[in-house]
């Protein structure tokens, strides 16, 4: 996962939402970035971020996609 302390730059193209985003702008925005998943609220999209290791964020996407959460 990203180096503690580091922040990471990224583009606004890097960020992407689902497209079964709310009407009521209520999401989260999500980017790639080496090893992890940076995620972002998108109302706030220059406030905090948080990042997650690739395996616990495919894990998370998995058991949403089956009704899990």
């Amino acid at each position: 996962m990203g180096s503690p302390g580091v922040v990471w730059s990224l583009p606004q193209s890097a960020w992407w939402r689902s497209s079964h985003t709310a009407s009521n702008g209520n999401c989260v925005e999500v980017a790639r970035i080496p090893d992890s998943v940076a995620i972002r609220d998108s109302k706030r999209p220059g406030g905090g971020v948080a990042l997650v290791p690739c395996r616990a964020w495919a894990g998370f996407v998995a058991a949403v996609a089956r009704g899990g959460l």
